[in-house]
């Protein structure tokens, strides 16, 4: 018997509010990636937002939600090297998809960008899915994987277009909510065509692999020590347009100050005060 709420609603509530707080700072770390005027400080943020979206909204969200998922007659195990891959690959293609879409900033690239990052969603949920050992053979219904695909495949793209055109913390929010409803959907769907064939022998010995605490909560902890200090980056970092507009301001205001000096200067070596200058000239005849 299969169980994916074992520790009832916890891990999906929670696997959710992760996903959503990931999703709200990798998308504002896109809009600063778009808004920057220099190489260095576009990868910064392209960096960070597909660390935030790809490793946190999408892989800790996937296998937060899946220390709920229980198998009874045999104990689950994590290959270490195949979830620490899924994680890699989940930031790799977002990274690759978030660079094309705003660097290329059209309809088209949009497209294909959302359809690298949707079909290495579901690489990477399915790659999550095969570093489980257990005594048993794990089998997915067609249906519900054409299923978790397509809803990959749009949420990957609505992601995207938020990062190429939303500004403004509200946007954002409401953004990462919808993102949240969408990768959290996109597992349980897949998850739900899950089926095991359990073996009939060998159940005393433990498969090979870590225990989800050994392994995923150290992983899923580490990530979230990551959003705080992304956090700080965003708290602190200078948005480039808006550093520019001060600079810009400060040289107007300065060539202000100059021209009014020149004419108070100009006027003084003339010696010529205009008559509605002084007030002494309102009281004469």
């Amino acid at each position: 018997m299969i169980d994916h709420f074992s520790h009832g609603l916890m891990t999906p509530v929670i696997a959710y509010a992760v996903s959503v707080i990931g999703s709200f700072i990798g998308l504002t770390a896109a809009t600063r990636a778009r808004a920057a005027t220099t190489s260095a400080s576009r990868w910064m943020w392209l960096v960070l937002s597909a660390v935030c979206l790809g490793g946190t909204a999408v892989w800790s969200m996937h296998f937060i939600a899946m220390m709920g998922f229980r198998v009874s007659g045999t104990p689950i195990r994590y290959d270490a090297g195949l979830t620490i891959a899924s994680g890699l690959l989940a930031i790799g293609v977002m990274g690759v998809a978030l660079y094309l879409t705003i660097r290329r900033q059209t309809n088209m690239w949009l497209l294909v960008s959302g359809g690298i990052a949707g079909i290495g969603i579901v690489s990477m949920h399915y790659m999550g899915m095969a570093s489980m050992n257990m005594h048993g053979e794990m089998q997915h219904n067609p249906l519900f994987v054409a299923a978790a695909i397509a809803i990959a495949l749009a949420a990957a793209t609505v992601a995207l277009w938020f990062a190429w055109r939303l500004n403004g913390a509200v946007a954002i929010l409401a953004a990462s909510l919808l993102m949240g409803v969408a990768v959290s959907a996109m597992h349980y769907v897949g998850m739900m065509g899950v089926s095991v064939e359990l073996e009939g022998h060998n159940h005393a010995q433990m498969p090979p692999g870590s225990a989800s605490s050994d392994l995923l909560l150290p992983l899923v902890v580490g990530l979230f020590v990551f959003l705080l200090v992304a956090s700080l980056f965003l708290m602190l970092g200078v948005d480039d347009n808006a550093d520019r507009a001060r600079k810009g301001s400060g040289r107007g205001a300065d060539r202000r100050t100059a021209g009014a000096s020149a004419a108070a200067s100009s006027a003084g070596d003339d010696g010529y005060t205009a008559r509605h200058g002084s007030v002494d000239n309102w009281k004469r005849p």
